[in-house]
């Protein structure tokens, strides 16, 4: 029973910091576009001129 004392509030505690830090990525903009990176990923990248070049040259 004792330890009820002791995990209760460090559980609070957590959970208060969890929640300070999640308001802060909003407010900083870090969930703003979800949809962008997820596209990203399946679509090659265009590779310029020069990369071509020194990739054929080796």
């Amino acid at each position: 029973m004792s330890v009820l004392y002791i995990a209760v509030p460090l559980a609070l505690v957590v959970a208060l910091i969890a929640i300070i830090a999640f308001v802060f990525q909003v407010r900083g903009g870090q969930y703003d576009d979800l949809q962008t990176p997820a596209h990203r990923v399946l679509v090659d990248d265009v590779e310029t001129e020069d990369r071509k070049n020194s990739v054929a040259n080796d």
